[in-house]
């Protein structure tokens, strides 16, 4: 249980500051908004549906219940769109900035919308926060930022050369963060998740994560595609934890942890193969067709990283980030959600 976390959370229970979630209708964006709401502060949420869902907004209210929802404002729009992008952050304290085109097979077929939203985008929120004073802009990157640099665990400060335009999209946000610090003082702290899963994660899109999708197969008795030969892992981190970095990061008064670029993640490693086995071990009680189900492996994807294992000491240092879930923990509540949502 993260001290730290705990005590910003009772700081904010009594004073309302107001936060603009970009992609507040996505996966990660719907699970701020609703903690925020939670936690009595006023939320703008910025989005267009391009991949977000209606009935994330609509699934917000029912757990926050009416008079909390009040303090929700949603804006239809695009962060492509500058003067959008301006007239959510009046008046706004805090920015946590997701919205983005994730997937990296999708921008390897289509890398001019990646980098239209991601980067354009960003620039787009970056601007218009210098514009209006917003005093602080928290932003979603990628650990595919690392690229092709062989260390594990993967630190901060060593990465590699970007193995897809999604993970070039992510660095160039980092450039420009930096660069907007010191240039006009936008004071912004950037995160790279690790595979994040948990409730409200898209199943159905052709660019689902793994989890999801794997689920979803698993449910319905269709057949889990494994890219390569399983051994591939990955940082897998509960939506918890990145709740608790972003409201970490954007509250934090540590001086030396303005301007950086913070690995969320778990510091665990799992495989593909596990991951699969972990699934299906805890879903066979209830889908007994599960009991002898095995993967189907196909070749390697373009752009995949073999291997992602996040260094998370900079994060606790620096902003007393201490994970609450660790993989099967969050697995378990993943679970359960998707067989009362699917």
């Amino acid at each position: 249980m993260s001290i730290k976390f705990n005590e910003v959370k009772e700081k904010l229970k009594s004073k309302k500051y107001t936060w603009l979630v970009t992609g507040c209708a996505g996966f990660i964006g719907s699970n701020l908004v609703e903690d925020l709401l939670k936690l009595n502060q006023k939320v703008v949420g910025l989005d267009n549906f391009s991949t977000g869902l209606e009935k994330n907004i609509e699934d917000i209210q029912s757990q926050v219940g009416s008079e909390l929802y009040k303090n929700f404002t949603f804006v239809d729009g695009d962060i492509q769109n500058l003067e959008t992008c301006k007239k959510v952050c009046e008046g706004v304290d805090y920015i946590l900035h997701q919205a983005a085109l994730g997937s990296v097979p999708r921008s390897i077929e289509d890398p001019l919308s990646s980098h239209q939203s991601n980067v354009n985008g960003h620039l787009n929120i970056l601007w218009a926060a210098k514009n209006q004073n917003v005093k602080r802009v928290v932003y979603a990157s990628s650990s595919s930022v690392y690229g092709d640099h062989p260390d594990l665990p993967k630190q901060e400060l060593a990465i590699g050369k970007q193995l897809s335009p999604y993970a070039v999209t992510k660095y160039i946000n980092e450039l420009y963060s930096e660069v907007f610090g010191k240039c006009y003082g936008v004071e912004n702290i950037g995160i790279r998740y690790f595979n994040v899963f948990g409730k409200r994660q898209d199943p159905n899109s052709v660019y689902a994560a793994v989890m999801p999708k794997w689920i979803k197969a698993m449910m319905n008795n269709q057949n889990v595609e494994i890219y390569g030969d399983g051994e591939t892992s990955r940082d897998f981190c509960y939506i918890s934890n990145v709740v608790q970095m972003n409201i970490l990061a954007a509250t934090t008064e540590n001086k030396n942890a303005i301007n950086k670029v913070f690995n969320c993640a778990c510091h665990d490693r799992t495989n593909l193969n596990d991951l699969y086995k972990a699934i299906r071990d805890n879903m066979k009680s209830y889908y007994s067709y599960l009991e002898d189900a095995k993967p189907i492996y196909k070749d390697f994807r373009a752009g995949d990283v073999r291997h992602s294992f996040a260094d998370i000491n900079m994060a606790k240092d620096l902003l007393g980030y201490d994970p609450t879930h660790m993989f099967n923990e969050g697995l378990v509540d993943s679970l359960e959600w998707y067989r009362n949502n699917l």
